[in-house]
């Protein structure tokens, strides 16, 4: 049976702890405690480095053939609010981004019934045309399944084609909980966890890295998160692929999917950051995702063993239309800010966490 100290001594040792260990830890509420293993954990990768980038989030379309019930971004055809982005309008958004000193494009969006395969390819071709300067991290595991469906190609067909397109890079989204009992009850129209896990290997032996996240705050308890990680672990033992672990906020304010959800809370927000460091000793980077956290819960959770930010994003609409209260974006003077007030050294970073240049 593990004991605090127990775990404490496998953590400063820099030793890889259990399932068990890690359920103990969401058992404690020595919140504190956890945060302090989680910061020498993260020290020991990053020192006081806090990563960011200057990004431009771009969905192209929310029209898809799924509609889960978490999701409040989503939309049928012809449903109000729907929308469909043209190519030009695409390529505008990513010459001012690259304008405004972005050197990323993060573009994930809905699987729509009527385009083809054909309109991603090209998505991704004029992008690095009219923006080469740009790095393209783009679409889901969840996404690429559906190309190869529309296509009659191979995901490895789809990879390369993509990949000659343009795309150099996932951003890891689509796992909500990889836990199939769990994932039955808030997206069954998606693919498995077992499908989500072999499509990103698929990435990586392709050559593509790839972050991962994970959603809570739903109907998910913590040995579904403990699973949902283990098996990330496992996968980053396989591959070395994974860039960064992301977990995401439950906002249910706006989700169908609020019988028996919770959201979550900034006590629960920081345990789970601190945890997934401590637990996933095979990632760099921990990433608090402060368009979903808030501002203030992600600043402080850079005591809990985060060392990334994410970016200035501008104009994101997932977690916004589900009821995220955030702002929209931030500038890099205010991401700068708030990791400086954390007594941290900001670093701009490429998306493949190449330093550009610290403040």
């Amino acid at each position: 049976m593990p004991t605090f100290n127990s775990v404490a001594e496998k953590v400063r040792a820099n030793q890889r702890i259990s399932t068990e260990e890690a359920l103990f830890l969401f058992a404690s509420n020595d919140l504190l405690a956890i945060g302090e293993l989680a910061a020498l954990a993260n020290e020991r990768k990053n020192g006081r480095q806090v990563f960011f980038n200057v990004n431009r989030h771009i969905n192209p379309t929310n029209i898809c053939v799924n509609r889960c019930a978490f999701c409040a971004f989503s939309r049928t055809t012809g449903e109000a609010g729907a929308y469909t982005l043209e190519l030009d309008e695409i390529c505008r958004r990513a010459v001012e981004a690259e304008g405004d000193g972005a050197t990323e494009v993060h573009m994930v969006g809905g699987l729509h019934p009527d385009l083809p395969f054909e309109f991603y390819e090209e998505a991704l071709s004029a992008l690095r045309r009219a923006a080469p300067s740009l790095h393209i991290k783009a679409f889901t595991a969840v996404e690429i399944d559906y190309f190869a469906r529309i296509s009659g190609l191979s995901i490895e067909q789809v990879f390369q084609r993509l990949m000659a397109a343009g795309l150099g890079s996932m951003p890891g989204g689509g796992a909500e909980i990889l836990v199939e009992e769990v994932r039955q009850k808030i997206c069954p129209e998606k693919i498995s966890g077992q499908r989500w896990l072999d499509i990103i290997r698929l990435a990586h032996r392709a050559g593509l890295k790839t972050n991962a996240t994970m959603l809570y705050g739903h109907l998910e308890d913590a040995a579904d998160r403990v699973a949902h990680m283990a098996m990330l672990r496992d996968l980053q033992d396989e591959t070395g692929g994974f860039q960064a672990f992301i977990p995401l906020a439950f906002q249910p304010e706006n989700s169908d999917l609020k019988l028996g959800t919770r959201g979550t809370s900034g006590l629960d927000d920081l345990k789970t950051l601190a945890i997934s460091r401590i637990f996933l000793d095979n990632f760099d980077h921990i990433k608090a995702y402060w368009i979903m956290l808030g501002e203030k819960i992600a600043q402080v959770a850079l005591a809990f063993g985060v060392n990334d930010l994410d970016g200035t994003v501008v104009e994101e609409r997932i977690g916004h239309d589900a009821g995220a209260r955030s702002p929209q974006s931030l500038t890099m003077a205010g991401i700068v800010r708030l990791i400086t007030l954390a007594d941290r050294v900001p670093v701009e970073r490429d998306t493949l966490y190449r330093p550009l240049r610290s403040f």
